[in-house]
């Protein structure tokens, strides 16, 4: 075989390997919902994030199992893993209080690179909602783009934020 057949060949393969190499889901998002009931007093946040981008942020591969969440043969290390992490990149406190996030409750949606794994947190929130702080700054450390949208619902009134690396945080007052 000739050296520029050769080359042809090389050039082909990189370029139908190129989409295996570089599977990845399109947006680099997750999404809040934060809402506080006054008449329930509960402050609830729900967590959307892509699996792919927790198993790299956690174990530095996005195609891993190891951690298996939602599964039957979830490691005992899953929560504990994920909870360190958001302890560093996600919080909210109410009222100039953190908030303590134990996980209510968790789930997958999708297929594929676009599985989510949703994170449910609740807390008693006695006294009225006066300000909200959110930091949101997951997997901003992994990726240069990361976005990461908030909708805080209170008593029926309903605030957008767009969190990244250069704004991690915002204050609401109520």
């Amino acid at each position: 075989m000739s050296l520029k057949r050769a080359g042809k060949c090389i050039l082909l393969l990189v370029l139908l390997w190129q989409p295996v190499l570089t599977a990845a889901h399109p947006l680099r998002l997750s999404l809040s919902e934060i809402e506080y009931s006054s008449q329930n007093q509960l402050l609830t946040i729900d967590l959307r994030l892509f699996l792919m981008d927790v198993n790299e942020a956690l174990v530095f591969d996005p195609d891993s199992t190891e951690l298996a969440f939602c599964q039957p043969n979830e490691s005992a290390d899953a929560e504990r893993l994920l909870l360190e992490y958001l302890d560093r990149f996600f919080h909210v406190k109410a009222n100039g209080r953190e908030i303590e996030l134990v996980i209510e409750s968790k789930r997958l949606a999708g297929e594929g690179i676009n599985t989510a794994l949703g994170v449910r947190f609740e807390h008693p929130q006695d006294e009225p909602l006066t300000t909200l702080e959110v930091k949101n700054a997951v997997f901003t450390d992994l990726f240069f783009d990361q976005s990461n949208v908030i909708y805080v619902h209170v008593d029926g009134e309903t605030k957008s934020l767009m969190l990244n690396k250069d704004t991690p945080i915002h204050q609401l007052r109520f």
